[in-house]
C-alpha cells in the first residue's frame, strides 16, 4: 500500500478533524491539518479530507459559509486537476455547497438528529474510495447528523446511477433498503462523474477499531492507498 500525504481541513466548528487524523495515522499515512484561511494545500498532497462537525455552527445552511473559506478555492483547483477529495458528513455538505458534488443535503425527514451505528450497502467499487470492498457488501458505520437527507432531481439521479456515482445506500443487516433520513433512493454516499471527489454522511473514521463497534471504516479509507 502506498503511504499517503493526507491534508485534513479545519473550519471553525469542525469537530471530527482529529478523529480523522487518528484514523489515517492508524493506517500508516502522514497527515496535516490545514486551517480554513490557508490559500494553498500542502505540497505533495495525495488526498484532501473535509471532515465532519458543524462548520460555522451550521448557520444559514450546513456547509454554506465554509464553502467560501479561502482554502476551498485551493480544493476546487486541486479537484479540477484530478486530485482526490473526500467529504465526510459536514464535509459532504460543504462539497455539495461548493458544487464539487451534485445535489444537496436537507434536514432529516423526521426533524431529529440521528446518532447510531448504521448498516450500509456498497453499490459501486469502481472508484478509489471503495475498491477494497465488494459490491453488495454490508458495512457497519456510525452516522451522526441532522441534515443528512440527500436530494437531487430524478434526471440527475438516473444519470448518477448509470455513471456509477452512487456508492453507498442505507440498508438493514441483510442488505435490504432502509429509510434512515429521507434520502432519495436511500443514498448515503456518492462521487462526481470523474470519480475523484467523494462524499458520504456516515463516519468511517469512527469505525476503525472493533472495541468501538466496527472496523469497517478502515477498509473504506485504506482504499485510497490501493490505487
Amino acid at each position: 500500500m502506498k503511504r499517503l500525504q493526507v491534508s485534513i481541513l479545519q473550519f471553525p466548528g469542525t469537530n471530527c478533524d482529529f478523529d480523522t487524523v487518528y484514523a489515517f495515522r492508524r493506517l500508516g499515512h502522514e497527515t496535516t491539518v490545514v486551517w480554513h484561511k490557508e490559500e494553498r494545500l500542502p505540497e505533495g498532497t495525495d488526498l484532501v479530507v473535509v471532515p465532519g462537525g458543524f462548520s460555522y455552527g451550521d448557520y444559514l445552511r450546513s456547509g454554506s459559509i465554509a464553502r467560501f473559506s479561502p482554502v476551498m478555492k485551493a480544493v476546487q483547483a486541486y479537484a479540477a486537476e484530478g486530485g482526490k477529495v473526500l467529504g465526510i458528513c459536514n464535509g459532504f455538505q460543504i462539497l455539495t455547497e461548493a458544487r464539487l458534488l451534485p445535489g444537496a443535503l436537507k434536514r432529516n425527514d423526521n426533524l431529529h438528529f440521528i446518532s447510531r451505528h448504521q448498516h450500509l450497502k456498497v453499490v459501486s467499487t469502481d472508484n478509489a474510495f471503495l475498491n477494497l470492498c465488494t459490491e453488495g457488501e454490508v458495512l457497519n458505520i456510525p452516522i451522526a447528523h441532522h441534515d443528512g437527507n440527500y436530494f437531487v432531481d430524478d434526471e440527475t439521479l438516473d444519470d448518477m446511477e448509470k455513471n456509477g456515482q452512487i456508492l453507498l445506500r442505507y440498508c438493514d443487516a441483510e442488505g435490504q433498503p432502509m429509510v434512515v433520513n429521507g434520502s432519495v433512493r436511500q443514498v448515503a454516499g456518492i462521487c462526481n462523474k470523474e470519480k475523484n471527489v467523494f462524499g458520504l454522511m456516515p463516519h468511517p473514521e469512527r469505525a476503525m477499531e472493533s472495541i468501538l463497534g466496527s472496523e469497517d471504516g478502515s477498509k473504506m479509507l485504506e482504499g485510497f492507498a490501493a490505487v
